[in-house]
């Protein structure tokens, strides 16, 4: 079968991540009789010395053509003097809104090959495990189209009398409808995992908040079967690093969702390393096959320190594309593949530097970006 993929390299070391992802999807397709063809756009810092915009026309209407979006990163120092509006991010929100994906799916999994990585110790690893394991698997939805990053935003300039300097101001803004379908997202993630949904907010000040929790005792009811609990964010922010083995899905705002998700992050051994998928509904654009378009990327940023460097690594983008395959292609045997090279390739001691000298000692094996696209593709021809 044929797919279609936009592929957004963006900027710093997005398009170094990217390429070696292609690979390995490559790679799979070739082992299962997929063709997978890329559209490169471009979005972010070089749409914008290209086209003066974040996100030019052409780019949103090319995605939308394809059957699902692989991104790199955007961003960078020389462009952080831009006005709001045109700086890179807004290209992500634009993608996000323009492509109606609305629920953002981000995994956060100690691997054991990763162990020495995690500062916890075993004891408050294994803290609210279900099975008492000194380990963590949790998820963290995050609404990914309103709240703070959406709203209502402006300055208050200077008043006449010269006597205010002016003022900034951010509105966070929820619907009914927004906040329901990202709990129902949640709701269905956490009925094929282990049944626990966290709804993550600050209803002791926000009154955005309080509405979450208004939306969620009548969605609640419709699944008696999954245990439904509330949590403060700045209670969730201590848990993570106190007992992350107590979370199963965390359901949370726009804001919210991008903070914890990073700190969770640094638990499994590198920001590198972890992936997300950005989902709609079946109202949303269709992927040929008649599933939602998706959209996938590592969550970290563009990091310009390391950029055409050969340092970055690749693991959170290839696992985005495994992502890809499962969620917006239906090719779970395909996903699971990427999924076990990535883990015999770690198994070998392979790292890239932000990874290295963690659990493997004098068994690990520093290598470079390119390097470990390689051993993911070489691990998948041997499975």
């Amino acid at each position: 079968m044929n797919y279609s993929i936009a592929l957004v390299p963006g900027d710093g070391i997005g398009p170094e991540v990217t390429g070696p992802a292609a690979e390995v999807l490559d790679a799979v397709g070739d082992k299962y009789g997929h063709v997978f063809n890329y559209v490169e756009l471009m979005a972010g810092g070089k749409a914008i010395d290209a086209c003066g915009e974040p996100l030019p026309p052409e780019t949103l209407d090319a995605a939308r053509q394809c059957d699902a979006l692989l991104l790199g990163a955007v961003g960078g120092p020389q462009w952080e003097d831009l006005p709001g509006h045109l700086r890179p991010e807004r290209a992500l929100l634009g993608l996000r809104s323009g492509l109606e994906v609305f629920a953002n799916l981000r995994p956060a999994v100690l691997l054991p090959q990763l162990r020495a990585a995690c500062p916890l110790k075993d004891e408050a690893l294994a803290v609210g495990h279900p099975e008492g394991k000194a380990a963590f698997d949790l998820l963290i939805v995050r609404e990914l189209t309103g709240g703070l990053y959406f709203g209502k935003r402006g300055r208050i300039e200077e008043s006449s009398n010269g006597h205010s300097p002016g003022a900034a101001f951010d509105t966070e803004t929820y619907s009914w409808a927004e906040i329901e379908r990202v709990l129902r997202s949640g709701y269905a993630a956490a009925a094929a995992r282990w049944k626990k949904l966290c709804i993550v907010d600050k209803a002791n000040v926000l009154e955005s908040s309080r509405y979450w929790r208004e939306v969620a005792s009548v969605v609640s009811r419709d699944y008696p079967d999954i245990e439904t609990s509330y949590m403060y964010v700045d209670n969730c922010a201590m848990q993570l690093v106190r007992a992350p083995g107590q979370f199963d899905v965390i359901v949370t705002s726009n804001l919210f969702g991008d903070i914890l998700s990073d700190e969770a992050s640094v638990l499994t051994g590198s920001i590198g390393m972890l992936p997300s998928a950005s989902l709609g509904s079946p109202e949303a654009p269709l992927a040929k096959g008649g599933r939602p378009m998706g959209m996938y990327e590592p969550i970290h940023g563009s990091a310009p320190d390391i950029a055409g460097q050969d340092m970055a690594n690749p693991l959170g983008t290839i696992l985005s594309a495994a992502m890809m395959l499962r969620y917006s292609f239906a090719l779970e045997r395909e996903a699971r593949e990427i999924e076990a090279a990535v883990n015999t390739v770690l198994d070998r001691g392979l790292r890239t530097r932000d990874i290295a000298g963690r659990g493997g000692g004098a068994g690990e094996k520093i290598i470079g970006t390119r390097a470990m696209g390689e051993a993911v593709v070489a691990a998948i021809g041997g499975l």
